[in-house]
């Protein structure tokens, strides 16, 4: 029988701690347009959770969705970072990336996780130009871009 102390279970733990999120802040930064030369989304179409009521739903808007491609291609940790104008379809931008899987591209054939994000558009008009308005306020800083 291996005993271990509490004490040292406590610094072992610790220690796991420490490492994985150095780890984490090694991952690769990718900014949306970057992302096929990582990983190529495989699914043709997904399901989004669109809630029935609250606020801001039938305003024009988007919502940047950050998320980690992890080495088996779905998504993990997906947090919705910024949602314009707010209101409650930040929900619908999580539940989109959820539904994601992704294949190894290009310069990843090994498979490495990335971070990176999402910005899904609502209500968008038809004019190009206002369509681009409102998608870039949800643009994140801090994303590779070459």
């Amino acid at each position: 029988m291996i005993r271990i102390s509490l004490r040292s279970g406590a610094i072992a733990a610790a220690l796991l701690l420490t490492v994985g999120a150095a780890d984490a802040q090694n991952f690769r930064k990718v900014a949306p347009e970057r992302l096929p030369y990582y990983w190529t989304l495989t699914n043709t179409s997904v399901d989004a959770d669109v809630p029935n009521t609250g606020k801001n739903l039938n305003q024009p808007g988007c919502t940047a969705t950050t998320f980690m491609i992890g080495s088996n291609g779905l998504p993990q940790n997906v947090v919705a970072a910024k949602t314009v104008p707010e209101g409650d379809l930040a929900q619908v931008g999580v539940s989109i990336v959820k539904n994601f899987r992704y294949g190894p591209s290009g310069v990843n054939r090994n498979g490495d996780p990335v971070l990176t994000y999402y910005v899904a558009g609502y209500n968008l008009p038809d004019d190009p130009a206002q369509k681009a308005k409102i998608l870039k306020q949800c643009e994140l800083p801090g994303y590779q871009t070459t």
